[in-house]
């Protein structure tokens, strides 16, 4: 497979996990068969998306680590955690998409750290695709004032979904406090899945601002050894 034709499959691989993402948080919206359904449907992109990344993965010991391989790998690894744990957890709960894999594990126990993972995943995956933004976007050179517009536009959508974030609270399920989700079932379809993306554009913010730091640092740090 040509390198830009499997980076192109990877960018539409991230882009289907991404809407899948947020279809399986906006459960009050699917329902639970669709739910189920979707779940599978993102475990099997996961893995498919595991094995485009096979050559990252052998590289995993090879070369020097900087901050940012760091911490892209440390996300990585928490993301497929995640991931796994939340699909082996939903499963074991599934009632109409695998029903046979029910009971794998003790639902009380399953209950909880689905919730729990399926949130982590959530964040871990905003964090993930804007630590990739800053790379995508040195391949387009925009003018300064366009850049600044976009600075200031994702600026502002990070802190609308920062509050949303805060009052959602998410944090009761990310830290295991709560074993059920409390779901507005009365909220509009549209309006469900706009705060999830403003939610998970705040984490891709976060991501991308750290990658920025992380790349500045190492250039600063190179050029510092040329110089000395």
């Amino acid at each position: 497979m040509q390198g830009n034709t499997k980076n192109v499959i990877k960018r539409a691989v991230d882009l289907c996990m991404t809407v899948l993402l947020l279809c399986l948080m906006a459960y009050q919206v699917t329902g639970e068969v669709l739910h189920e359904w979707i779940g599978v449907g993102m475990t099997l992109l996961v893995i498919f998306h595991q094995i485009l990344n096979i050559k990252w993965y052998k590289a995993t010991f090879k070369g020097k680590y900087n901050a940012y391989r760091i911490l892209s790998l440390v996300i990585n690894i928490a993301l497929i955690a995640a991931f796994g744990l939340t699909a082996f957890c939903g499963m074991s709960m599934s009632g109409h998409a695998v029903p046979f894999l029910y009971g794998m594990t003790k639902v009380s126990f399953a209950r909880r750290m689905h919730l729990s993972m399926s949130y982590w995943a959530f964040v871990l995956m905003g964090l993930h695709l804007g630590m990739h933004i800053p790379v995508i976007f040195a391949k387009f050179k925009m003018p300064n004032k366009l850049k600044i517009a976009v600075s200031v536009v994702s600026f502002s959508l990070a802190g609308v979904g920062l509050l949303l974030f805060l009052n959602s609270k998410t944090t009761d399920y990310l830290f295991f406090k709560v074993p059920f989700a409390f779901l507005d079932y009365e909220k509009a379809g549209a309006q469900v899945f706009l705060e999830n993306i403003l939610m998970l554009l705040f984490w891709a913010f976060i991501g991308t601002q750290v990658a920025v730091i992380c790349k500045n640092a190492q250039k600063k740090k190179e050029e510092n050894k040329i110089r000395f």
